[in-house]
């Protein structure tokens, strides 16, 4: 009678009382397991896994992640050999530029309508703010770094083909912010790529450029070379924030190969039922081939900004 009614793990009421550790939380998480802190604490389980199998990691960044606060999470995770690749929206990187330029993100600003925000020169995201003089500070900085990359790389015809890899590259060996991921991208030798470079402000500046000097962007050379580190790695890990382009870029990777990706992470607050990417279970992945049966996988449906740091925190304590 006991042995039945021992069948199934008991959820174990999560206990915060007293000074508690990361470590602690996490573990409370797991106890617990269920609802959100139990899938917080199996992908915590699943990045640590990712890391002590030396997977190749791919992080996927959609979201306005930079004014949420995550810069410095995601710039640690290079740093400290998280990640490996990261494929973004141009708008993360655009915001990253911003603040390695002296730029800002800043809060608590009162406002009546989002009008007076236009009148006064502002834009809204949700409740962060960035002034447009952020944007005149990227356009004076990346307006010489566009000039730079392209004397230096356009070919005799004078014409510029470069795909987002190199451009960010490029981008990232001009930075002096230590804190800018970017700059850890190229320091660390990390490619970025970003799948819609022209959805973003800093596509704009490079259309702007472009209407003096002849440039390209090279598509098909980064899908090409997202293969073949997907291809070549002896097993690879996915690192979803968000959805969207970035997410299919990466799971795209290996449709071209008999390899799947041997584990997934995603956090997101989409809904299946739009039938949207953004929102797909990982499960749905197995039936494209990009994971499979044995993969490990979770899903934490949670705010990124509540959720990524708990995550990365966790694994840094497991870790030590």
């Amino acid at each position: 009678m006991d042995s039945k009614k021992d069948k199934y793990p008991k959820v174990i009421p999560i206990d915060v009382n007293g000074n508690i550790s990361i470590a602690k939380l996490v573990e409370e998480f797991k106890s617990s397991g269920v609802f959100g802190p139990g899938r917080i604490a199996k992908a915590v389980d699943i990045y640590s896994k990712m890391i002590e199998e030396e997977s190749t990691i791919f992080l996927g960044l959609a979201g306005a992640l930079v004014p949420g606060g995550m810069r410095n999470i995601i710039t640690d995770m290079i740093n400290k050999n998280m990640v490996h690749v990261i494929v973004t929206t141009g708008a993360n990187v655009t915001h990253d530029i911003i603040e390695a330029v002296g730029g800002k993100h800043v809060r608590q600003v009162k406002y009546s309508s989002d009008q007076e925000l236009r009148e006064k020169a502002i834009d809204r995201i949700y409740d962060a703010f960035v002034a447009d003089e952020s944007f005149m500070k990227l356009e004076d900085h990346i307006q010489p770094i566009y000039s730079k990359i392209f004397e230096d790389n356009k070919e005799e015809n004078n014409v510029l083909a470069i795909s987002t890899i190199d451009l960010m590259r490029e981008i990232g060996s001009q930075l002096e912010d230590s804190s800018s991921f970017v700059k850890a991208a190229f320091d660390k030798k990390v490619p970025i790529f970003v799948p819609a470079f022209g959805d973003s402000i800093l596509g704009l500046q490079l259309w702007l450029f472009s209407q003096f000097n002849r440039v390209l962007i090279d598509d098909m050379g980064d899908l090409g070379e997202i293969q073949k580190i997907a291809n070549d790695s002896s097993k690879a890990g996915a690192f979803f924030l968000g959805g969207g382009v970035p997410k299919n870029y990466i799971f795209q990777s290996l449709l071209m190969s008999s390899k799947t990706f041997s584990s997934a992470i995603q956090i997101t607050m989409d809904r299946v039922e739009t039938g949207g990417l953004s929102g797909a279970s990982l499960s749905e992945a197995i039936s494209w081939g990009k994971v499979d049966s044995e993969s490990k996988m979770v899903t934490v449906v949670s705010d990124i900004t509540i959720a990524l740091p708990l995550i990365y925190a966790g694994t840094l304590a497991k870790r030590s």
